[in-house]
């Protein structure tokens, strides 16, 4: 377009009341409500209102479900998030070598883990900043980061839904959740290389960010796919441990366990101005359990839950920092 042109065209009045004009102001609306520092940080405050008031309510039954977990259980708890933590890693590590910037475990380890520890503040952009900046020190652009953390939100979102597909809809009682057969075919299709290629990049669109470099091969796609599949594994078994020291039958517990803590993560993720979920992921996951072990005891092993995970956030953010020097730093 040349110099001439160009007044013209930005002189040129918009059309009033057109589709995409109420579109960008449905999206402006949309992004300044969940930018608002008020309106995140009011979320927070009226989740955790209901969470003291649930405490306050079921006290009795928690603190007796707490007294009767026992250390070993925890203990299990918590080693079974450890390796959940270091297969997600691997997720993000294989699709960032998938496009372009293969690295080792430690430097992996380092620029995950601590760039993690964003998602405790409202919204889910913060762990995509902080990763895209701590890769940087490694040589790996940011575009290139950013790509790979989006990526692995989308495809760790992704094997949630169908791991909550796979158990919640075959336990007895769990009726409510039969509705998600209904999205069975859109997520297995969603797996084909071509159809998830062309989905990640329209995504990419919608969040103003490049197309793939690389389109994703099958065999990039499937190693993902694994790593963040063992990776719900272990947070299933993390509430099993101590689902099944209550009491509850093994088979059944294992089912509402994986099952339930994946689709609780994967809305808890999706409320995006609830930091790590806070709130949403707590309640969606005593109400799942409640259905064999009753609500105080639920309430008890989704607030052991959150805190095990917020330990295992700081202990794998410090291990990462103290074993791996960031480049160019002195040796100890």
């Amino acid at each position: 377009m040349s110099d001439s042109q160009a007044p013209a065209q930005v002189g040129k009045p918009a059309q009033a009341g057109g589709e995409p004009g109420r579109r960008r102001g449905l999206l402006g609306l949309v992004t300044a409500v969940m930018g608002s520092r008020v309106i995140r940080w009011g979320f927070v405050a009226v989740t955790v209102a209901i969470g003291v008031f649930a405490v306050v309510r079921d006290w009795s039954s928690l603190r007796h479900a707490l007294a009767s977990l026992g250390f070993l259980p925890v203990a299990g708890a918590l080693v079974a998030i450890l390796a959940a933590l270091a297969a997600a890693m691997q997720v993000w590590r294989v699709l960032l070598r998938a496009l372009g910037s293969p690295l080792p475990a430690r430097p992996a380890a380092r620029i995950m883990f601590i760039g993690q520890l964003g998602k405790y503040l409202p919204g889910s952009i913060w762990p995509v900043l902080a990763q895209m900046e701590l890769g940087n020190q490694y040589q790996v652009p940011r575009h290139r980061s950013a790509s790979a953390s989006i990526l692995t939100m989308l495809l760790t979102t992704l094997t949630g839904l169908l791991t909550a597909l796979v158990a919640l809809p075959f336990v007895a009682g769990s009726t409510n959740y039969v509705w998600a057969l209904l999205a069975a075919p859109l997520l297995l299709v969603l797996l084909i290389p071509r159809v998830l290629n062309a989905a990640l990049n329209k995504v990419m669109k919608v969040a103003k960010r490049p197309p793939l470099e690389v389109e994703l091969t099958g065999r990039a796609i499937i190693a993902a796919l694994a790593w963040s599949f063992v990776s719900w594994a272990f947070y299933g078994l993390q509430i099993w441990l101590m689902v099944h020291a209550l009491g509850a039958p093994a088979g059944k517990a294992a089912l509402l366990s994986l099952g339930g803590f994946a689709f609780a993560w994967t809305v808890g993720f999706l409320v995006v101005i609830a930091p790590a979920g806070a709130g949403v992921r707590d309640v969606l996951l005593a109400l799942t359990l409640g259905l064999v072990i009753g609500h105080g005891a639920a309430l008890a092993i989704a607030l052991v839950s959150r805190v095990l995970a917020t330990i295992a956030d700081l202990l794998t953010a410090g291990v990462a920092a103290a074993f791996t020097r960031r480049p160019g730093a002195p040796a100890d």
